[in-house]
């Protein structure tokens, strides 16, 4: 007998450190690749997985991400047990906000309670990456776990911002230290680490069992990895599931690619990824789509300006309803109805949905977020720039124009 999965994904983090783009939305929500939103790939996955029953915990500034929950992912309706149901945080337990991410699943545990599943799959809702999450399911059963944990291998000066996992022989996990100062190497690689990517496998009697333990205690801080993995290691039979083996149609080699967004660099850094000729994370999978509500838009245009030669795209990734007239874009990310006018360089950036961009305009290594219009002349991320003003400088230099409403911008919008 088939055996019934549940899916409770984790979407209700503030997501600080991607600041300024999570000033308005949750992080899951963010756009990414010119047309996706954050959670659309772990979305992407449990469908493709043919896991149906999903529910989706929000919680900060999350009236983005419910609407583009109800725009693309309510595919449910006639059929029993297919749903992507965006749930609030509803202080079921008590007075309070999630106290932390074991807290998100306790206070919804009435959810699992009525679903009656055999198995619930507890994930983030915050990286890119593609996963058979159904390989890891028959994993955990095969193993007959309590709890199976999704792993990979970081270098260990990155491994202090995870979890990091030591196993046996079998893979059974024999501990377990939640963002340790010094995290021990792998035996055989003693300069890499195995880390927990916070996706979890559990059979459904042991989660609501640990849940209720941690519930009681008045120590724990009731977070997955510093309370209920520890205690499960002790108490319960609990795995490491290694992504490297899942196989996902389409794909050759190792599984290996798996990225946390959670800064304005590494955000950046993996739009970058996806503009390569031949990109490690490569969106053109059909046997493994990355699905996002459709967008009623025509297509991309390019339009040559005989004065300056130009209306081109290079290395570059352009999204539908968008207009390059008379301008070089390069190395970048575009969003949807965009327009870029004439004798405009855009180079190395990402620049979300409708945003018009002025003639004579530089943008380099920047961030333009939602519904920006850039005046004539407007240069960012240059030597020559005019001062930030409003605009946000990482640390590395990326500059980030926060989203602007669309019936108060500063300068007025676009409308086409």
């Amino acid at each position: 007998m088939q055996r019934s999965v549940l899916a409770m994904i984790m979407a209700g983090g503030r997501g600080r450190r991607l600041y300024p783009l999570t000033q308005t939305r949750a992080k899951p929500a963010v756009p990414f690749g010119g047309k996706f939103r954050i959670i659309d790939f772990v979305l992407s996955n449990f469908v493709n997985s043919e896991i149906f029953s999903i529910y989706v915990l929000t919680q900060f500034k999350s009236q983005s991400l419910t609407e583009h929950l109800q725009a693309g992912w309510n595919f449910a309706g006639t059929l029993s047990g297919q749903f992507v149901t965006p749930v609030p945080a509803q202080m079921q337990t008590g007075s309070s906000w999630y106290m932390g991410t074991a807290d998100a699943i306790f206070q919804n545990l009435n959810l699992v309670s009525e679903s009656g599943p055999d198995i619930v799959c507890i994930f983030g809702g915050d990286h890119i990456y593609r996963m058979n999450v159904s390989q890891m399911v028959a994993f955990h059963e095969q193993r007959r776990s309590d709890l199976t944990v999704a792993a990979t291998v970081v270098p260990k000066k990155d491994a202090s911002a995870f979890g990091v996992i030591e196993v046996d022989d079998t893979w059974r996990i024999i501990d377990f230290k939640e963002k340790p100062e010094d995290p021990p190497g792998m035996p055989r690689d003693p300069d890499h680490c195995l880390v927990s990517m916070g996706n979890y496998v559990f059979t459904r009697e042991p989660l609501e069992a640990l849940l209720l333990e941690d519930a009681a205690d008045p120590d724990s801080t009731h977070d997955f990895g510093n309370d209920i993995i520890p205690r499960a290691i002790g108490e319960r039979r609990v795995f490491c599931y290694d992504f490297t083996r899942n196989q996902v149609p389409g794909q050759d080699g190792p599984n290996t690619y798996w990225r946390d967004v959670g800064t304005i660099e590494s955000y950046f850094d993996a739009s970058m990824d996806l503009r390569m000729p031949l990109p490690e994370f490569n969106l053109y999978n059909d046997l493994w789509p990355i699905r996002t509500p459709r967008f009623d838009a025509p297509p991309a245009k390019f339009v040559h300006h005989e004065e300056n030669r130009k209306g081109r795209a290079i290395d570059s990734l352009v999204g539908e309803g968008s207009i390059i007239s008379g301008a070089l874009v390069k190395n970048s990310i575009i969003g949807r109805k965009v327009k870029i006018h004439s004798f405009c360089e855009v180079t190395d950036s990402i620049i979300f949905d409708n945003v018009e961009i002025g003639r004579g305009s530089r943008i380099h290594r920047a961030i333009i977020d939602k519904n920006n219009r850039l005046p004539p002349d407007t240069v960012i991320g240059h030597d020559d720039a005019t001062p930030a003003g409003d605009h946000f400088v990482s640390d590395t230099g990326i500059v980030v124009v926060p989203k602007r409403p669309r019936f108060e911008s500063k300068i007025g919008m676009l409308h086409f």
